[in-house]
């Protein structure tokens, strides 16, 4: 980063620093369910000119600006996917009302929840792409591949509709289904494949675990936690 820029470690997402402690606290724990840290760290830049300050993602990928004031205020996307955004964006927890879509849609019962209307950037794995659907609009995705999407968007998975491309097809059990209106962003390697693909290669590797969309895969990542 630039000189003149301040770095600090705040407790919560630095959104609302008029909350009290509990609403702190309760903010927090629900951000730690999505797989982020009880504290965040603050970039602010102390001087009037414009400044820069550069963030590296986790793993291999591509970063995505989201406007949230362009996408209605609100924006869920997947656990682990939220990099940065500018001060005002609150960083929470959106739960799947769908028991079929949390089991072995591939994003789990839980995912993220921005709300805000300043700039938001996301990280996901391999090639990005934004699909806008018009209303009753519906796209079949590989589970796991969704990364975000808007407050309209309705989220739920499809069943393949035969047993010998369920099993054999590789694409396992169920498809991940986003019907508009609304905009959608999928991306074609998750992270949970890329991890299978090393460790499968790795010498003496332990193998790969069951994809996502399949049974077996869709419950032991809900009881694990990865979904």
């Amino acid at each position: 980063m630039d000189d003149g820029i301040t770095m600090e470690t705040v407790f919560g997402d630095g959104s609302s620093a008029g909350r009290g402690l509990l609403g702190r606290l309760v903010g927090a724990g629900k951000r730690l369910l999505t797989g982020e840290s009880l504290f965040m760290t603050v970039f602010t830049n102390q001087g009037s000119d414009k400044r820069r300050v550069a963030f590296a993602a986790p793993y291999p990928g591509k970063i995505i600006p989201v406007d949230l004031s362009q996408l209605g205020g609100k924006l869920i996307c997947q656990k682990d996917s939220f990099l940065c955004a500018a001060k005002g964006v609150s960083v929470g927890i959106e739960f799947q009302r769908k028991l079929g879509a949390g089991f072995f849609g591939g994003e789990g019962f839980i995912m993220q929840k921005l709300e805000g209307d300043g700039l938001a950037f996301l990280h996901a794995g391999g090639t990005i792409h934004r699909r806008e659907l018009q209303p009753g609009e519906k796209l079949r995705i590989d589970t796991g591949c969704l990364v975000a999407m808007t407050k309209d968007v309705d989220y739920d998975i499809e069943y393949v509709g035969n047993i010998k491309t369920a099993f054999f097809g590789g694409e396992g059990l169920f498809l991940a289904t986003v019907t508009g209106p609304g905009a959608v962003w999928v991306q074609s390697l998750p992270f949970s494949r890329l991890a299978d693909r090393v460790l499968a290669a790795a010498p003496g590797g332990g193998g790969r675990s069951v994809g996502e969309g399949s049974i077996l895969g869709g419950i032991g990542d809900w009881l694990d936690g990865d979904g």
